[in-house]
């Protein structure tokens, strides 16, 4: 009864109607829909027991009117990090790549390698941490130009690199913390490297043979069956629903990102820094497999290295972050959380928002997809503090 009382506070806290507060996962989902303005929301959760629950409200596409559905496939953004961490810290485990060595002992060859940002001193730590003090390729002026003056180019790692040769960085390797795409982009040609796979260049729907999505494919998405897990690498993406980029978008999309089919730049340009579109459902499914303790994504012993390497991070008050993981305390200075630190990931792409949660005390799982990544009606929830809302509704069910 208590849970059930905090959560009807919630739903007055998000702008709930006068009516009888709502308290199921769809009710609580139709309410902040409707008082958020998205066009659409999908939620998965996966219950410690393995249950998995699933809810969807609003609309995937404005114009039709069609319904969203919980396996509707939207762009995750950053979630997909998560993905090829998980193939890095197998490898670590396995004794093929060293955290603590510097890249210089991966990529010294390349020429190019010495005119990144701090080239000698970065360690592969530095890069899953986001503490190398390489910033972000994907938001240089000329970078974004570029995309939208070539909207259908297929971008190869070292062509985003460029963007930042022999720029300064904000800080030595190791002495501050900077989210960015471009250290998983870096990761990404070590790990290809070590796995002996393509250059990064699935190109085309569905996984290319000789990847690194081929990778992640063989070892997570086949053996969990997540079908609603599909490469970002095309700008046909079949069964991803329309999304709306905000008018601030940083990337200059602004409105309908999909137009007569297609995708209105290549989204495989995000590779390594993200990468996939995924559904909610699948992607809950996904987050349960890596981070509880008896997930068959990661070994115990890996587990454990992806929460202990966390940093200081800038992503709410007492936040860190692991080897591409999110980790929050029960108190993140974002209004209600779960009373429990959760360990996740959050997305970005022009179009869609994703978060995702686990909750280490109840051992829950809950992932939530928008089809837009514009503002919400003031006042309204986060997607987060749903999910939050959505752990404390649940919390009882270990």
């Amino acid at each position: 009864m208590r849970r059930v009382l905090a959560v009807l506070a919630l739903f007055a806290f998000v702008a709930a109607p006068r009516a009888q507060q709502p308290v199921t996962v769809q009710q609580y989902l139709d309410v902040w829909q409707q008082a958020s303005n998205v066009p659409g929301v999908a939620v998965g959760i996966v219950l410690k027991d393995g249950t998995v629950i699933s809810a969807a409200a609003g609309e995937s596409d404005r114009e039709s009117h069609r319904k969203m559905q919980p396996t509707d496939l939207m762009l995750a953004g950053s979630t997909g990090k998560t993905f090829f961490a998980a193939v890095a810290l197998q490898l670590i485990e396995e004794g093929k790549l060293d955290l603590n060595a510097p890249i210089s002992k991966y990529l010294g060859s390349r020429p190019w390698f010495s005119r990144l940002p701090n080239a000698k001193d970065v360690t592969v730590r530095h890069l899953m941490t986001h503490t190398s003090g390489i910033i972000r390729y994907e938001f240089d002026d000329k970078f974004i130009k570029d995309l939208r003056a070539n909207p259908g180019k297929v971008w190869t790692p070292e062509e985003e690199l460029a963007y930042l040769f022999d720029t300064a960085a904000p800080f030595a390797a190791g002495q501050g913390w900077d989210y960015s795409d471009t250290n998983y982009i870096v990761l990404g040609l070590i790990v290809e490297d070590l796995l002996g796979v393509g250059r990064g260049l699935n190109v085309g729907p569905g996984f290319s043979p000789g990847t690194y999505y081929a990778e992640i494919d063989k070892r997570f998405l086949k053996p969990i069956g997540l079908k609603g897990v599909v490469p970002s690498t095309s700008r046909r993406i079949p069964g991803l629903v329309q999304g709306y980029a905000g008018a601030n978008d940083p990337l200059g999309l602004g409105g309908a990102v999909i137009k007569d089919g297609e995708f209105v730049v290549n989204p495989q340009f995000e590779w390594a820094g993200g990468g996939f579109a995924t559904s909610a459902v699948d992607l809950a499914r996904w987050g349960h497999e890596l981070y509880s303790p008896n997930g068959k994504a990661l070994s115990a012993k890996a587990r454990a290295m992806m929460i202990d390497a966390a940093v200081p991070a800038r992503l709410g008050a007492g936040s860190k972050y692991g080897l591409g993981v999110i980790i929050r305390p029960p108190d993140v200075g974002r209004g209600f959380s779960p009373g429990s630190t959760t360990w996740g990931h959050s997305g970005f792409f022009p179009g869609y928002l994703s978060e995702l949660i686990y909750v280490v005390d109840t051992g829950v799982t809950l992932a939530i997809q928008i089809n837009t990544s514009g503002q919400r009606s003031q006042g309204s929830a986060s997607p987060l503090r749903v999910l939050y809302a959505l752990a404390e509704l649940l919390g009882n069910a270990k």
